[in-house]
């Protein structure tokens, strides 16, 4: 076999998604690419601000020695310390720069944060709908997903997570905004998690950490804020990125935040800082770790989102679809009107019409649109969207 059984059982599970671009490509090719409405990637359709264009200028004419060179695999420091700064005016504790590891964006993060806590067989809890490559991820360190489900509006079930901790659990990932649904975990919810694992970890004498993924904390809508997971457990791990709220996904810049009061805090610093380095990350990239200490506050206007989300609500709405409108990020994630998600997406395929199905996200039963696109192609595919929930009544 030429490549790895791992790998090509990896392959196969992921064939669909493969299908669906090449299909894709080729309804381009034969209809045009205005005719064919593409909600599959998660690609931000918004520029990035226009604050950052002329920073970004700015640095690429500093002619100072070594603006392009290594600096410390966690680093730059002066980046680290003002990430470090900006986090402490979002919850009630106090980072440093050590607290902080510049990463290759959010998938960079949770990578480097799985290499350093996971032994072999570790089993990490994931509440499902999630991020379908968070199998692969765990599967890299020979951790074990444990799936479990959540409730029907999609927040977290606090009763299937303790049903499965076990003796093996060395961690809970969440991600917060949630990709593929939408939804924002609220203060109180985060709390009792928190509250669940320091009971469960002091009865059995070791730790269980929680990992938060949140790319999408700034994309959130009609006044939610997405709460501080170190207000809600001291054993935690923030993994995110520029990618969405600054529009720079293919930049791969983000950054790890370790809980200042985390046990065992050099030990866990020096292992995230040797496994950016062994996993051929290196380091981050210089220039963009130059940049976003500029940029910590600012984001895309997000009211342009909810507008784009707004209009396909009221559109899947009047066609008969069923879902939990997003709280954030820039996915919707209606049920499908047949049990078979993949057989319902490939008839919006026939409408040109190109999304996601919910069992790749660990949500058979759904399907995902990635709405930031821009709002003619929302408006042009709502007649489509209606025909095939149509044919289906």
């Amino acid at each position: 076999m030429p490549v790895a059984e791992r790998i090509n059982a990896l392959i196969e599970s992921s064939s669909w998604v493969r299908r669906m671009f090449e299909d894709g490509a080729r309804r381009k090719a034969e209809y045009g690419s205005e005719n064919v409405y593409d909600f599959s990637l998660g690609n931000p359709n918004l520029e990035p601000p226009d604050r950052l264009r002329a920073i970004l200028k700015e640095l690429i004419d500093d002619d100072s020695a070594g603006m392009h060179g290594y600096m410390p695999n966690a680093g730059f420091i002066k980046t680290r310390e003002a990430i470090g700064a900006y986090l402490s005016g979002m919850s009630q504790f106090s980072f440093d720069a050590q607290d902080i590891v510049m990463t290759v964006g959010a998938a960079g993060a949770l990578n480097v944060v799985l290499k350093t806590i996971l032994d072999p067989a570790d089993e990490v809890i994931v509440p499902a709908p999630y991020f379908m490559e968070y199998n692969a991820y765990i599967d890299n360190y020979g951790g074990v997903p444990v799936t479990v489900r959540t409730n029907l509006d999609f927040s977290l079930d606090l009763s299937a997570i303790e049903g499965a901790l076990t003796p093996r659990t060395k961690a809970v990932l969440i991600n917060n905004p949630n990709n593929p649904t939408g939804k924002v975990y609220r203060k109180d919810e985060l709390s009792q998690l928190g509250e669940l694992l320091s009971q469960y970890s002091k009865r059995e004498g070791r730790t269980i950490y929680l990992v938060s993924d949140e790319p999408y904390s700034k994309i959130v809508y009609n006044g939610l804020v997405c709460p501080s997971i170190f207000d809600a457990y001291r054993e935690s791990f923030l993994a995110t990125s520029f990618s969405k709220d600054l529009s720079l996904p293919g930049e791969r810049i983000g950054y790890i935040a370790v809980h200042p009061l985390i046990a065992d805090r050099d030990a866990i610093r020096e292992g995230l800082t040797l496994c950016n380095r062994i996993l051929g990350f290196v380091n981050a990239p210089a220039l963009m770790q130059r940049l976003v200490p500029f940029l910590l506050e600012d984001c895309v206007d997000v009211t342009l989102y909810q507008r784009k989300r707004d209009i396909l609500c009221r559109g899947l709405e009047e066609a008969g679809y069923r879902f939990a409108v997003p709280e954030g990020t820039f996915y919707l994630f209606p049920e499908s009107p047949i049990p078979d998600d993949l057989e319902f997406v490939r008839s919006l395929q026939a409408e040109n019409i190109l999304t996601a199905p919910g069992a790749g996200f660990g949500g058979p039963g759904h399907f995902r649109i990635a709405f930031c696109t821009d709002d003619e192609t929302i408006v042009k595919a709502l007649p489509g969207f209606a025909r095939v929930m149509k044919s289906y009544r």
